[in-house]
């Protein structure tokens, strides 16, 4: 008996490795492949695509300069995509952390520029707010989902329309708009309200902060939370089968209303970390649709804190290489959006990828 659950586990490891590993690496290169496929057949030369792949790279991990920029770009994401892998666990489609981004660096902002503190109380103040406001702005549609039944698709998207709006509204308040601007853009939050960059020792144009540090750390506890605790456990029951769950004695609505909440809280986060680590301030587009990106990443990630980590790198590496693909090989930025898409439809359909490389699998 012993033997059987050892290989059960055994291969269901091998299973999680190439859900995880295999699958999404194979999607990406098969995407990079066939974007500079398309550049090709759309007019430019062979050595035009060559320039722009070895850009792509040199750009993301060729110097300090470009991983700092790839860390960068990735701290936000991991955030925003924990917070969908969580929802995902629990059977959830959260399309609401895009709002819930806005309202974090809305409550960071307010934070950081109404009043000092000493440096790590600041700081800190700054972060638990953020990560509250997402989380309460989450609540509403866990509440919703749980109590009447509401599709929290639709809810969370009628949320970021309206995040939308509050963000527009807040910006021309007099007492958050900046003194002597007639467009929507915030005050400045104080240097104590700001996250420290990690390689300020190295260059002082190293953009990578503090926020990614705390990703990591978000990273883990994400991964203990889902795997090694009760409420973990809960998550993926209710995730895998609800009727279930709820015959099991797990209660099925407190469980949505604290996972929606919690991704909620990371993905204020997010919101937080941007405003605190590169922005200082907030404009109408701070949010940069990070929260819709992070939907792909956690998708490439297989909702696994782990997968998370490693995808939202990997997204981070196609935003900072693609910055550097658009300056030497003169190449739009939207091949980094065909390239991202491409991913996705190929995760999308794990079979297909089974299909074409069977030796991988074997």
């Amino acid at each position: 008996m012993k033997f059987f659950i050892y290989l059960s586990n055994y291969f269901s490891k091998r299973e999680t490795i190439q859900e995880i590993i295999l699958i999404p690496v194979i999607a990406t290169l098969l995407a990079i492949f066939l974007g500079l496929l398309l550049l090709i057949v759309s007019g430019s030369s062979t050595q035009i695509a060559l320039t722009a792949l070895v850009a792509l790279f040199t750009g993301s991990f060729g110097s300090l300069s470009a991983i700092s920029e790839t860390f960068t770009a990735a701290t936000p994401l991991i955030f925003a995509a924990l917070g969908i892998a969580v929802g995902f666990r629990a059977g959830l489609f959260n399309i609401g952390a895009e709002g819930q981004i806005i309202l974090g660096g809305i409550a960071a902002v307010v934070i950081g520029f109404s009043f000092q503190l000493p440096f790590f109380l600041h700081l800190l103040f700054l972060l638990l707010a953020g990560a509250f406001l997402g989380a309460c702005y989450a609540f509403i549609s866990g509440w919703l989902k749980a109590t009447t039944g509401a599709h929290e698709v639709i809810t969370t998207i009628m949320l970021n329309l309206i995040a939308y709006r509050l963000l527009d509204f807040f910006l021309r308040m007099p007492a958050i708009q900046k003194e002597g601007r007639n467009d929507p853009i915030s005050k400045s939050i104080f240097e104590t309200a700001e996250l420290p960059r990690i390689l300020n020792y190295l260059d002082p144009n190293l953009r990578v902060h503090m926020g990614f540090i705390i990703a990591i750390v978000a990273v883990i506890f994400v991964y203990w939370l889902i795997f090694h605790t009760t409420i973990g456990y809960e998550f993926r029951a209710v995730g895998k089968n609800l009727d279930a769950s709820k015959y099991g004695g797990i209660n099925s609505s407190m469980t949505i209303i604290i996972a929606m909440s919690l991704a909620g809280l990371l993905a204020g986060l997010a919101g937080a970390t941007q405003i605190s680590g590169i922005l200082g301030r907030a404009t109408p587009g701070f949010s940069a649709g990070i929260g819709f990106d992070a939907i792909a990443v956690a998708l490439l990630g297989r909702a696994h804190p782990i997968g998370v980590l490693f995808s939202s790198i990997l997204f981070g590496a196609l935003i900072a290489g693609g910055r550097a693909m658009q300056v030497s090989a003169d190449v739009s930025l939207d091949l980094i959006t065909v390239i991202q898409a491409l991913i996705i439809i190929f995760i999308a359909a794990p079979i297909l990828i089974r299909k074409l490389f069977p030796w991988v699998f074997k």
